[in-house]
């Protein structure tokens, strides 16, 4: 009799858990709304948008993100903003865009001194800079921030004129971004902030000389091959750099534990998901780029090489002397970068077999 009431006592309990159980995950179900500075393209899908489906399917559904595009919920380039003061949930961005805030930006979204995508992630996830990621958004932003996106090397410019040594760049008026734009002028070069939607039309009217952009996947639908005859690689100003969620703190605090963690194994997977999509994007694009009758490509030479990496090393050393954040973001990246050399060692380069 004893056992029997032990068993009805202990179904009892379990069937109490099960509803408390089900009632909180009721509870949880939440849904956000995530803004971007993208207008469409690789960025949205392959990112902001690859990441709210993977959401959705380890969180079983409790978590919807809608994606809205560039401007529906505020300024395109102020994502940061908008998520901080509550306009939008949460927000898919790009460190660079808050470059004006603070320059440590640079060292996350990516600079001409910083890793290739293959270094940025391990940086990111065995060299610690996902973590220091993470402080710097809460402390400078007031924000929760998820890496959630790798982005590739980039073309280094879509060019009216031949451009392989340093003494090119002299004179050369560029429409560029972020530290580029203050790396590039030590090097001669005339820079010139445009937001996307001017980028194809200064180029063809040459009111620039040359532009940057992305890297071929995104750059062939663009056109820039069309109307300007050289394309040079590879691309010195941005090796590399990544994207982040971000979510408003006090969204974030109603989140469940459990699904907190799943948030931040799906920005892991959308990184993964961007880097394999844009390597295959891009190959697919180079074909295309290449077989233009009317296109020449230049590969720089080493001395101009040479040239940025001295330039960026300056640019940084500058910017670490007056900004703690930024000394231990570069100190962080720069260390584990050399460590990195140790890869070339053991193993063939990437695409050289």
């Amino acid at each position: 009799m004893n056992i029997l009431k032990k068993l009805t006592m202990g179904l009892a309990i379990a069937g109490a858990v099960s509803v408390a159980a089900g009632a909180a995950s009721a509870q949880n179900k939440m849904e956000l709304n995530m803004a971007t500075p993208w207008a469409g393209g690789h960025w949205l899908d392959i990112g902001a948008k690859r990441y709210a489906e993977l959401v959705n399917q380890l969180t079983e559904g409790r978590i919807k993100i809608n994606v809205f595009t560039a401007g529906s919920l505020g300024p395109a380039l102020k994502v940061t903003e908008t998520v901080q003061k509550g306009v939008a949930d949460a927000g898919h961005s790009w460190p660079g865009y808050d470059w004006a805030v603070d320059r440590t930006g640079a060292i996350f979204s990516g600079w001409p001194g910083g890793p290739n995508p293959e270094e940025m992630m391990m940086w990111l996830y065995v060299g610690g800079g996902a973590d220091l990621w993470k402080q710097w958004r809460k402390e400078k932003f007031d924000v929760v921030a998820i890496p959630c996106g790798v982005l590739e090397t980039e073309i280094f410019l879509h060019s009216h004129k031949p451009v392989r040594k340093p003494e090119d760049m002299k004179g050369l008026k560029l429409r560029t971004s972020s530290s580029w734009a203050e790396i590039a002028p030590t090097l001669g070069a005339s820079t010139v902030v445009l937001p996307g939607s001017e980028v194809f039309s200064a180029l063809e009217r040459k009111v620039v000389d040359a532009i940057e952009w992305g890297g071929p996947g995104v750059n062939l639908p663009e056109g820039f091959h069309k109307i300007a005859k050289y394309v040079i690689t590879p691309g010195l100003h941005a090796p590399s750099g990544a994207h982040d969620c971000i979510f408003n703190k006090d969204v974030w605090a109603k989140i469940g534990e459990r699904d907190k963690a799943l948030l931040e194994i799906a920005g892991r997977m959308t990184m993964l998901d961007t880097y394999i999509g844009y390597m295959k994007s891009d190959m697919d694009a180079w074909k295309q780029i290449k077989s233009n009758p009317n296109v020449e490509i230049i590969k720089v030479d080493q001395s101009l090489v040479d040239a940025v990496v001295k330039a960026s090393s300056e640019w940084a050393d500058k910017q670490a002397a007056s900004n703690a954040w930024f000394k231990k973001v570069y100190d962080s990246q720069k260390a584990y970068l050399q460590e990195m050399r140790l890869v070339s060692e053991i193993r063939f380069a990437t695409g050289t077999r």
